[in-house]
C-alpha cells in the first residue's frame, strides 16, 4: 500500500486528510482505513510524508518549506542546515530543538531571502555515539568536556566506569542516557592516555573516528599460528621468481612493504613484473584476524603514527616484502611494447626474494642526477630501463585523458617525542612517478581480466563529475577575467584535462586547480564497474596494497578463487553478488574516516608549529573566501584565517559568487590567488585554530 500511497500523493501540493487520501485510493472499508493509517504512520517515520499540525498530509518533498540535511554547529551554538546545490540555512541556538552537531534533521525554512533561516522541527538520525574527550572534575561529578567544540553538550561520566579516570584523562566515551536536551550520561569504553603524555593528541583523534591502535585477544591468538618465516611446503603451486632481479621501492621510513617491481627487455617489448605481498594466505575469511581487517578497512597514517589493519607480526613481518627473505605473492607480469600498449600478460601466485630495499631519495639520485648511491650499482641499467618504461606509460595515459591535478600535499616532521618541528613539501619526483605509474598498469590489467570474464569483483570507481558544479567553476574563473577556450558541453577526462591545461599559466593555477578537484566526485569501491573518470580507465580496482587496504585483500582474495581454484559455481557467485557490496560500503566509510583522521591529525600539528611561530610575518597567498573571512595559505601549506572584522580600513561583504571579500566604501577587493603578507597573531593546537592578520597586500607592495 505505500507505494500507492506515495504514487498518488506525487504530483499533490496541498496537505490532505487521512479520509481525503483514503477517498482518493478508493478504499472502501473500517479495516482498509485502518491499514492506511499504519502506512501512513510508517512513512512519517521514514521522512517520506510530513503530518501538519491540523493532522493533514503532505509528501515531504512537496513542501517548499521544510528541507532535510546535515547539521553544522559553531561553537556559539548556531549553526547551519547543509543543502546541496541549494543555499546554507541558518539555524539560530534557541532554534535547535535539542538538535547538535552533525545530526540528520527536518527544517521548516522560516526565512528566505539572501541569507534564509529556519528551525528545527524533528532530528531524524543522530551519528553521534562515541565520543573522545577530556575528563573534568566538578565537585563529586566527573565529567566529559568533548575534543569537538561544537558538540554544546553536557557529559557525566557514569560512577561505574570512571573509577579510574584522573582530571586530564583522554577518554573514549559512549553516550548512554539522555537527562534532558543537551545533558547526557556516558559510560568510559577507554581511557586512552593522560593529555600530556606523548602521542596522546593524535590517538584522541584517530579514537575520534574509531580508528584503534590495540589489536583483540582473538586476534593476537590466532597470531600464534602464523610462521616468523616462509615455510617450505608453503612454495608448492606457486612460480619460483627468486632468481629474477627484483627489488623494492619505498619511503625510507617504510616498513609495511607491498609491491616489488622487476623488468626484462627482449628485443623491442618490455616485461613488466609487479610482485604483491600474498596477505589473503594468512588473512583468511571468517577469522578473528580476517574479521578485524574489514572492520579496520585501511591503515591510517597519522603524522609519525600508524595504526595498521593488519598486527605487526604480519605488516612488518611475514607478508612486508623484506629485503632478502622469501616472500609469498601474487604477480602480475605484463609485456609492454613501445607504445605502451599491454600486448600479453598473466596473473599468478608466486614466490620471490627481494635483492634491495630500495629508497625514493636514492632512486632520485640515479633518474635525476645520474649519480649512483653506494650498493645501487648493479641496479642501474635496470632502474634507468624502467624510468624509460615509467615515461611511456605516463604519455600513454596522458594521451587517453589521465588527469593530472599536481596538488602538493604538506608533510610534518616531528621529533621522537611526536612534537612538531618543521613542515615540508612531500615531493612528486621519478621515483615515486614510477612506481606510481606501475601499479596503475598492474590495477588496470586485473581489473580489465575479471571484468572481462563477468565475474562478482571489487572495482576503484570514480563518476562523472556533477554538472552544475562545473558550471559553477567555470563562472568563477570567468568572473575571475579569465576566458575558457575548452568546450565543456561534453564533460570528458580529455575536457578537463585541457580546462587545467589552460588554467597552468594563471597566477592562481593552484588554488583553481584545488577548487575543480573539489568540484568532482570523490572515488570509491564499487561492485559495478562505471570506470574511474580521473584515471581515464574504463577498468580499475586495488590490487596493489592488500598490507594496509582491505579491498585489496579481497581482490587477492577473489583472483585465487576464480583463476586458481577455478570455483564458478552459481552458490559462489550468488555469495559474492550480496557480500562485495558490503564490502565496498564500508571499505569506502573507512576510507573517508581515515582521510578524515589524517586531515584532523595535520591541522592539529600544523597549528601546534605555528605556535611558535605567534608575532612572525610570512607570504601567502588567498586559498578560499568565506562570508566570516578569508584563508590564508603559506608556501608551508599552513593555512590560517584573517576574521572579517580584522581587515582594516572598510567594512567587507562577501560576494559568494566571485568568491571575493569587497569594501563597502572603498571597493577593494580580496580574491583567491591574491598574494598577501600576514602577521600570525594567534594558534591553539588543542583546537588547530591558526589566525592571521594582513600587514599589507600585493596592490601596497606594488605601490612601494
Amino acid at each position: 500500500m505505500k507505494e500507492q500511497i506515495l504514487d498518488t500523493l506525487k504530483d499533490i501540493h496541498e496537505a490532505k486528510t487521512l479520509i481525503e487520501i483514503n477517498d482518493l485510493l478508493g478504499l472502501k472499508t473500517v479495516d482498509e482505513l485502518k491499514d492506511l493509517q499504519k502506512n501512513i504512520d510508517e512513512l512519517i517515520k521514514g521522512n517520506l510524508i510530513f503530518k501538519t499540525k491540523k493532522d493533514k498530509y503532505l509528501l515531504l518533498k512537496n513542501c517548499p518549506g521544510l528541507k532535510i540535511g546535515k547539521l553544522s554547529v559553531n561553537k556559539k551554538g548556531f549553526g547551519f542546515l547543509l543543502l546541496d546545490k541549494e543555499d546554507d540555512i541558518y539555524i539560530a541556538k534557541e532554534d535547535m530543538n535539542g538538535a547538535i552537531n552533525d545530526d540528520t534533521v527536518l527544517v521548516e525554512v522560516t526565512t528566505k531571502g539572501l541569507e534564509p533561516s529556519g528551525k528545527v522541527l524533528k532530528i531524524i538520525k543522530r551519528d553521534l555515539q562515541n565520543i573522545v574527550g577530556e575528563v573534568k572534575i566538578k565537585g563529586k561529578n566527573k565529567l566529559l568536556e568533548p575534543d569537538d567544540e561544537k558538540l554544546n553538550l553536557t557529559i557525566y561520566l557514569s560512577p561505574e566506569t570512571n573509577k579510574n579516570c584522573v582530571m586530564g584523562h583522554k577518554v573514549l566515551a559512549r553516550l548512554n542516557k539522555k537527562i534532558d536536551k543537551y545533558t547526557y550520561m556516558a559510560d568510559v569504553i577507554k581511557i586512552i592516555g593522560h593529555k600530556d603524555d606523548a602521542g596522546i593528541d593524535i590517538l584522541s583523534i584517530a579514537y575520534k573516528y574509531n580508528i584503534i591502535d590495540e589489536f583483540s585477544d582473538e586476534v593476537i591468538k590466532e597470531l600464534d599460528k602464523i610462521p616468523e618465516e616462509v615455510e617450505k611446503k608453503e612454495l608448492e603451486g606457486r612460480k619460483d621468481l627468486t632468481d629474477k632481479m627484483i627489488f623494492t621501492i619505498d619511503g625510507s621510513d617504510t616498513k609495511d612493504i607491498d609491491d616489488a617491481i622487476s623488468l626484462e627487455l627482449h628485443d623491442d617489448i618490455y616485461t613488466l613484473g609487479v610482485h604483491i605481498a600474498d596477505v589473503s594466505y594468512y588473512v583468511l575469511e571468517n577469522t578473528a584476524l580476517g574479521d578485524e581487517a574489514f572492520n579496520r578497512g585501511t591503515s591510517s597514517y597519522l603524522a609519525n603514527t600508524v595504526i595498521p589493519m593488519l598486527p605487526h607480526k604480519l605488516s612488518n613481518g611475514i607478508c612486508s616484502l623484506n629485503e632478502g627473505v622469501i616472500r609469498l605473492t601474487m604477480s602480475c607480469t605484463m609485456d609492454i611494447n613501445k607504445n605502451g600498449d599491454i600486448i600479453n600478460y598473466d596473473i599468478y601466485p608466486s614466490y620471490i626474494k627481494s635483492r634491495k630495499k630500495m629508497t625514493y631519495e636514492a632512486v632520485n639520485e640515479i633518474l635525476e642526477e645520474n649519480k649512483i648511491p653506494p650498493g645501487y650499482e648493479i641496479f642501474q641499467d635496470t632502474l634507468l630501463k624502467m624510468h624509460e618504461l615509467s615515461k611511456i606509460l605516463r604519455k600513454k595515459k596522458i594521451e587517453r585523458g589521465y588527469i593530472e591535478f599536481d596538488i602538493p600535499e604538506a608533510k610534518i616532521i616531528t621529533d621522537k617525542d611526536g612534537k612538531m618541528i618543521d613542515i615540508k613539501k612531500r615531493e612528486q619526483r621519478s621515483g615515486e612517478a614510477l612506481i606510481e605509474d606501475f601499479m596503475i598498469a598492474a590495477n588496470e590489467t586485473v581489473a580489465t581480466h575479471i571484468s572481462n570474464m563477468d565475474l562478482p569483483f571489487i572495482y576503484r570507481v570514480h563518476d562523472l563529475p556533477n554538472n552544475d558544479k562545473i558550471t559553477d567553476f567555470l563562472n568563477l574563473v570567468k568572473a575571475l577575467g579569465y576566458k575558457i577556450k575548452t568546450n565543456i558541453k561534453e564533460i570528458t577526462p580529455k575536457t578537463m584535462q585541457k580546462l587545467l591545461e589552460e588554467l597552468k599559466d594563471k597566477n592562481e593555477f593552484y588554488i583553481l586547480s584545488s577548487l575543480l578537484l573539489r568540484s568532482m566526485k570523490k572515488a570509491e569501491y564499487s561492485k559495478t564497474n562505471i570506470g574511474h573518470f580521473g584515471l581515464a580507465s574504463k577498468n580499475y580496482t586495488h590490487f596493489t596494497s592488500p598490507i594496509r587496504r582491505f579491498p585489496d585483500l579481497t581482490v587477492h582474495r577473489l583472483l585465487k578463487k576464480y583463476l586458481v581454484l577455478k570455483d564458478f559455481s552459481m552458490s559462489t557467485i550468488n555469495y559474492l553478488e550480496n557480500s562485495l557490496v558490503e564490502i565496498a560500503e564500508h571499505s569506502s566509510e573507512r576510507e573517508i574516516a581515515a582521510t578524515n583522521a589524517e586531515r584532523d591529525v595535520l591541522d592539529m600539528k600544523m597549528a601546534e608549529y605555528m605556535e611558535s611561530h605567534i608575532g612572525e610575518e610570512y607570504d601567502g597567498i588567498i586559498s578560499s573566501v568565506t562570508s566570516f573571512g578569508m584563508f590564508v595559505e603559506l608556501p608551508n601549506l599552513v593555512e590560517g584565517l584573517i576574521h572579517i572584522s580584522t581587515i582594516p580600513n572598510d567594512y567587507y561583504e562577501y560576494v559568494p559568487e566571485l568568491l571575493s571579500l569587497i569594501g563597502k566604501n572603498t571597493k577593494k577587493t580580496y580574491r583567491i590567488g591574491e598574494k598577501l603578507r600576514i602577521k600570525v597573531v594567534a594558534a591553539k593546537k588543542e583546537t588547530a585554530q591558526i589566525d592571521f592578520e594582513i600587514v599589507r597586500d600585493k596592490s601596497d607592495r606594488d605601490k612601494k
